[in-house]
């Protein structure tokens, strides 16, 4: 088991426990297990086919969101170990922060929150937790994985309080309060350290490894990155360092150094805050009015920067465009058509379909969507309207 030295980790041997009560394990702590269950459940290997940020990439070396749970993994890990908090808590929480993400990235949630927007909406984060405690049903005694108090209250917070003088939420989605009347996640709080380390862990990936991404697909050169100057001179110090070589490697060192570079920084603004505030235990942590894992004033400008640079060239890049407009298409196409033809759901989701609730039906339905891979959505988007062309 984990060795969690700093006094401020959260220790599997003070879980506050499972929603249903299981025997502990002789061989692996909470958290180890709750990484364990996370691992194996049908969510994270659909990861494998669901959207980053291309929607249909040419070729098998773009990220997706398998991929980048398990960079984030990785990152998250290595910054758990440095500051002495639990590794397999933070990396059960790294491995799940996107479970909730439906077909087709940002695209696909824009557009089932926009059809869901009179039944309450739709969340990724409230989804996440939703597949947690409810939609994986692998167990014999109980739905959901029955995780940890400390990792489901790392998911639903991992971007801070949802309530309280320090959220930056106007609303609470209903999933997650009727969640809270069955096992309170101090909704008001921060998260634990380990779920502060995924988040920015999480930040500091896809923020770079998307400049790979977005060079492979021709959606900006090296050269463009200019008017990022912390990625500029990063990109300058490799290609002094090693004239002649090819782009390929001159953009992967450069990742690399950018990584470090940001992962250094969260490693001392913590240890900085640590020495300031002297946290004793996860619960001070969690009652700091501001977060302890966080990256320094300069740098959280240079991640601004280098956002608002992806957003312009990665995101809003005339093929993105396209491809999110065609998906956005493919999600309200499959909303509409189930809501109207619910028997068209496959034949295990029938008993849950309501004939007097249209909430509950609208509800149902979008997580039997949001739990499709992007080849899926496309294959049931073509059967439907196939026939419906047919008729």
């Amino acid at each position: 088991m984990t060795d969690s030295s700093a006094p401020f980790a959260t220790r599997p041997e003070d879980t506050r426990g499972r929603l249903h009560p299981e025997p502990l394990s002789q061989r692996r702590s909470c958290f180890q297990r709750d990484r364990d269950r996370i691992i194996h459940s049908t969510a994270f290997r659909r990861l494998k086919h669901k959207t980053q940020v291309f929607i249909s990439p040419h070729g098998d070396h773009f990220r997706t969101r398998l991929t980048h749970s398990i960079e984030v993994a990785q990152i998250a890990r290595a910054m758990a170990r440095e500051i002495g908090v639990d590794e397999d808590l933070t990396e059960a929480l790294a491995l799940a922060h996107d479970f909730g993400h439906p077909p087709f990235g940002h695209a696909g949630e824009s557009a089932l929150d926009d059809m869901m927007s009179p039944y309450g909406g739709f969340d990724h984060n409230e989804q996440t937790l939703r597949i947690l405690v409810a939609l994986e049903q692998r167990y014999a005694e109980f739905d959901g994985l029955n995780l940890s108090w400390e990792t489901l209250e790392g998911v639903v917070k991992h971007n801070g309080p949802l309530t309280g003088p320090c959220n930056k939420n106007t609303d609470v989605p209903a999933s997650i309060l009727a969640y809270c009347e069955k096992q309170d996640l101090e909704l008001e709080t921060f998260a634990g350290p380990e779920a502060q380390i995924a988040a920015i862990a999480d930040d500091i990936a896809y923020d770079n490894h998307d400049i790979d991404d977005g060079i492979r697909a021709g959606a900006f050169k090296i050269s463009d990155l200019d008017t990022v100057p912390h990625v500029a001179e990063t990109f300058k110090s490799v290609q002094e360092a090693y004239p002649g070589i090819e782009e390929r490697r001159i953009v992967f060192e450069a990742v690399r150094r950018l990584i470090g570079d940001m992962v250094e920084d969260v490693l001392l603004e913590t240890k900085r805050r640590l020495s300031e505030y002297a946290p004793k235990c996860a619960g001070d942590v969690r009652k700091m009015m501001f977060p302890l894992v966080t990256f320094s004033t300069d740098m959280a400008l240079k991640d601004r920067a280098l956002k608002d640079f992806l957003f312009r060239h990665m995101y809003r890049h005339r093929d993105v465009i396209r491809e999110v407009d065609k998906a956005q298409r493919v999600v309200r196409d499959l909303f509409t058509h189930l809501m109207n033809h619910p028997t068209d759901l496959p034949e295990e989701w029938q008993p849950m379909v309501s004939h007097k609730n249209e909430t509950s039906n609208a509800r149902m339905i979008a997580d039997y969507i949001a739990g499709m891979t992007d080849n899926y959505a496309l294959k049931c988007h073509d059967a439907f309207f196939k026939v419906d062309a047919r008729v």
